[in-house]
């Protein structure tokens, strides 16, 4: 087990806007090792970064990314959501890594084209990617790492033990490194059985350092949260502890 999770900033972190550079910026001055973004593709197949399909354009009018080239939406949408690419390149040149969160299979294509053409396939993984878009995933490149987004429906639908199994074969079967799960459903079981299975659990989008603390002493590979300074600051006091104990045995 890592001395302590690893630390992903959500996009939009640090009260910055969502999909802007300068949130990028602060979560990598605040030490963070991972940046989570949301891609789409345009009609056109051109990469840009948003979550949700309809966005809303500089004049007011409502919008949807799929149904638009890349040249219509040029003027008319945030320059940082356009330019994947200046958004990589600082991640390719501080070293650490970048998590890209599919929103829809059509842009697996081009975000591998973009990554390759960076050199930066070691630097990114994918999540975003249920079941059935992680073997999508896995059918169309062997190239990216992903993680599976664990079906949050099957922990309702059906005891957490068997969920947890579930989890654990979807994720084997489509090739993932490890399981993408909301901070709520995580328990030691889950962790246990997965780290059997050598999957990591990366677990989003914590903001209270209450769960911070006990999600780290749980021993989860990794935490999303838009708080990448308070979670820094949990890092820093749950080291000095382990430091100190070693120090009086």
């Amino acid at each position: 087990m890592n001395s302590f999770p690893i630390v992903t900033a959500h996009t939009g972190c640090m009260n910055h806007p969502d999909h802007s550079l300068a949130s990028l910026r602060s979560a990598l001055a605040l030490g963070a090792d991972v940046y989570e973004e949301d891609i789409r593709v345009t009609r056109d197949g051109r990469l840009i970064f948003a979550h949700d399909d309809e966005v809303i354009l500089a004049n007011g009018q409502k919008a949807s990314i799929s149904s638009h080239s890349f040249s219509e939406l040029n003027e008319q949408l945030d320059e940082d959501q356009l330019q994947p690419e200046a958004a990589l390149t600082w991640i390719k040149h501080s070293g650490k890594r970048i998590n890209l969160d599919v929103k829809t299979t059509d842009a697996l294509e081009a975000a591998l084209a973009l990554v390759t053409k960076l050199d930066m396939v070691e630097q990114v993984f994918l999540s975003g990617c249920e079941y059935p878009a992680a073997l999508e995933a896995a059918r169309r490149t062997r190239h990216f790492r992903k993680l599976l987004n664990v079906n949050i429906g099957s922990f309702g639908e059906m005891s957490y033990s068997q969920a947890v199994v579930r989890a654990c074969e979807e994720a084997r079967e489509a090739r993932c490194f490890g399981l993408n799960v909301p901070y709520p459903l995580v328990r030691t079981e889950l962790l246990n059985a997965a780290h059997r299975e050598q999957l990591a659990v990366y677990v989003w989008t914590v903001a209270e350092e209450e769960d911070m603390r006990r999600l780290a002493e749980m021993g989860v590979d990794s935490i999303t949260t838009r708080d990448v300074a308070r979670l820094m600051n949990v890092k820093a006091e749950m080291l000095t502890m382990k430091e100190r104990a070693a120090f009086d045995q």
